[in-house]
């Protein structure tokens, strides 16, 4: 069948459902890439990433049957991701002390169509941060990174405790500028879950 049948959702599961090979290939060829980038903004690294990508596909053409031809399939596949980045760290036993409930309200901002555009936000806070001014992105990072509390941090600097507060603020305004409400649900999955497998 030629690639470009495969370009329509509906035919594309259709095809996938009844084994054909071509169309998983196409899935593979379309979606690796940006599914890779994808589960290395939540691990932070590559092999982990790409063991994560590796069995969102195997599983994908397992279930094939499953699949429902109503939804879209690149957001059925950055679902996936997630959900195997988090089954991937509870097998690790790494997760153990993360409160379930955050991890399902994270798990919601994935839905269907938000999956492409976090991965987006994930790389945008990235970016954001290395942008921030020198002692505000100090400051932050002590924080989000390290763990430090607020005290913690004035006294490592040498400042007020103000002047902490301040800092963090304005970085939380700063970042919030770039991708809005789900500020911290970036912040969790780039600290907080590589906190705890670190």
């Amino acid at each position: 069948m030629m690639a470009s049948s495969y370009e329509n959702n509906e035919s594309l599961i259709h095809q996938l459902q009844i084994g054909d090979e071509g169309a998983f290939t196409y899935l593979i060829n379309t979606y690796h890439k940006p599914l890779f980038i994808y589960a290395l903004n939540l691990s932070k690294d590559e092999a982990t990433a790409e063991d994560i990508v590796q069995n969102t596909f195997l599983k994908t053409w397992k279930y094939r049957k499953k699949l429902n031809p109503e939804l879209q399939i690149k957001n059925l596949l950055y679902k996936s991701t997630f959900n195997n980045f988090i089954s991937h760290y509870h097998k690790e036993k790494s997760l153990q002390s993360l409160d379930d409930t955050y991890i399902e309200a994270v798990n919601e901002t994935i839905e269907d169509d938000n999956a492409e555009i976090l991965s987006k936000k994930i790389a945008l806070v990235t970016k954001g941060i290395e942008q921030l001014p020198a002692k505000c992105k100090e400051i932050f990072l002590l924080s989000k990174k390290e763990g430090l509390t607020n005290n913690e941090i004035a006294e490592y600097l040498n400042i007020s405790i103000k002047t902490v507060e301040g800092q963090i603020t304005k970085a939380y305004r700063i970042l919030r500028r770039l991708i809005g409400n789900q500020l911290n649900e970036v912040l969790f999955l780039l600290f907080d879950l590589n906190k705890r497998h670190s």
